[in-house]
């Protein structure tokens, strides 16, 4: 009996030294990057770190370090990604709920899972070699490698999530709802459109 509360203890022992050492390592990544960065701020005005678009750390004779570019071409791939993901994630997921029969959500689930578990680094690469002088020749660019090609990739590695979270949440809505809608007389795609995805 002795044994077994040992061995408990030391179990618990080591499952809390490991979680002790995974906060400490990562706190201290944190506070090394913090006090590093800040040091930066001597040599580097803050006003031009986060307002100027010249990024030219290398530059000989004065380096420039503005982020202003990178923050907006961030920004501008997120919006992009999310009005492609969001409309297609939730029409994949009303279609999986609501209309596809059995045998469709069969075979769509594997597929939207395997999705996810592509890697983002092999997402990236179809994006340089495939997406890229597509977008290039389409729209008569010399470079497909801009916000339209990151959006797009992005978008494809969000969706799995958005699909998985907007089915989940057009289960959740009560069976009252949709009951209620079919007794005023709406059909199933009005139902879907009005009530179950706003709900």
């Amino acid at each position: 009996m002795k044994l077994i509360k040992f061995k408990e203890k030391a179990i618990h022992f080591f499952f809390f030294l490991t979680a002790i050492s995974a906060i400490v390592i990562l706190l201290g990544i944190f506070l090394m990057l913090l006090f590093n960065g800040i040091r930066m701020f001597k040599d580097v005005s803050a006003f031009d770190f986060f307002f100027s678009t010249v990024w030219n750390p290398t530059a000989y004779g004065e380096p420039s370090y503005g982020i202003l570019s990178m923050v907006m071409s961030t920004v501008m791939v997120i919006i992009g990604s999310m009005i492609i993901a969001v409309p297609l994630g939730i029409g994949t997921a009303a279609y999986i709920t609501e209309v596809a029969g059995p045998r469709t959500q069969e075979i769509l689930k594997p597929i939207i899972e395997i999705l996810a578990a592509i890697p983002s680094v092999v997402i990236g690469f179809l994006g340089i070699i495939f997406v890229g002088p597509l977008i290039a020749k389409v729209f008569n660019l010399t470079s497909g490698l801009n916000a339209i090609n990151g959006s797009i990739l992005l978008a494809v590695m969000s969706l799995p999530t958005i699909i998985s979270i907007s089915e989940d949440a057009i289960r959740a809505v009560p069976k009252d709802y949709k009951e209620a809608s079919y007794a005023l007389g709406a059909n199933r795609w009005t139902t879907l459109i009005r009530v179950t995805i706003p709900a």
